[in-house]
């Protein structure tokens, strides 16, 4: 599937950001390792997310294109189809969850796109989703089970290398695996012998289950402060990805999220949200056994309520 990165990569050049990587003495000298941030919460809407919808809108045929685009999303991905609408002239719907994120909300509703809220502790997103499209005859862009949104996504990680040349580990954050599949894919292409670590809160470790069981585990409404990884399983497309290209998997805990986060914030003045610091938490605390090694970490994404960052830090003691 590399070569899908590398179409993905020809079609978002001059669209998407080519974000930063940026590094920090005092986070080596704590972590005890050169640690490379690709920080995609700098990318279009926040996340790496525009990367896999771009793509996968701009690779749709015509026909399907006019009937509009639908999807399901927490908030970042919603927010990337969105944009992509608006810059490609294509009508978008959202069906996004009622206790999304404020800004998250607010940003999907002022890129263009039509938003239909459900109560995800009474009724699925998949199931509201496919009720619209049984209506309306939307083409769907799933959040991360779609070989050209993975493909999309891969292209952070192709970046990240070729910024940086050589890694011993990347760390990305889990989800419903599109990020990290897309990561692995382009990871294993050009350094083989790079250890790529999936990490997700310890409330949301579907995925990890399931690379360690073989078996595909599901865990219905997460309650984990990481919105965007609340992803109920692994998809059809990237539960296999993950199986075969993937070295390990770990998991972090709410308290780790949250100091994470916030010495991203107030350390190396980097805004993120909960679900963008999950990646660096075991880095951070220690809890992976690395030292002396050359790791990237993508961090994403960067859509926080800041009127609600006071309180997600209001535990931790300085």
């Amino acid at each position: 599937m590399y070569e899908k990165v590398l179409a993905a990569a020809k079609r978002l050049e001059g669209v998407a950001h080519k974000t930063p990587v940026m590094t920090s003495r005092l986070l080596d000298e704590h972590t005890g390792n050169t640690v490379f941030l690709k920080c995609e919460n700098f990318q279009r809407v926040g996340a790496f997310k525009f990367r896999g919808a771009y793509n996968a809108v701009s690779a749709l045929p015509a026909d399907a294109r006019q009937k509009g685009i639908i999807t399901f999303s927490s908030g970042n991905h919603g927010q990337a189809i969105a944009l992509t609408g608006k810059l490609l002239n294509i009508p978008t719907t959202i069906v996004m969850p009622s206790d999304a994120p404020a800004v998250k909300f607010a940003a999907t509703k002022a890129y263009g796109a039509s938003i239909v809220p459900y109560d995800r502790a009474k009724v699925s997103r998949e199931a509201v989703t496919l009720q619209l499209i049984d209506k309306y005859g939307y083409a769907l862009i799933p959040p991360f089970d779609h070989e050209e949104v993975v493909a999309g996504q891969g292209t952070a990680a192709k970046e990240l290398i070729e910024a940086v040349g050589e890694l011993d580990y990347l760390f990305v954050q889990c989800g419903g695996g599109g990020l990290i599949s897309g990561s692995a894919i382009s990871s294993k292409h050009l350094l083989p012998q790079c250890q790529v670590i999936g990490v997700e809160p310890e409330l949301a470790d579907d995925a990890t289950r399931s690379f360690k069981t073989g078996e595909l585990q599901r865990i219905d409404n997460p309650q984990t402060i990481a919105d965007g990884l609340r992803t109920p399983s692994l998809g059809k497309i990237t539960f296999p990805l993950v199986r075969a290209l993937v070295d390990d998997m770990v998991t972090v805990s709410e308290n780790e999220i949250v100091t994470t986060m916030y010495y991203l914030w107030t350390r190396l003045k980097i805004v993120i949200e909960p679900s963008g610091a999950v990646s660096l938490a075991p880095l951070f605390h220690h809890t992976f056994p690395a030292q002396g090694k050359r790791i990237g970490v993508i961090l994403s994404g960067g859509n926080v309520d800041v009127r609600q960052a006071g309180e997600i830090f209001s535990g931790i003691s300085s």
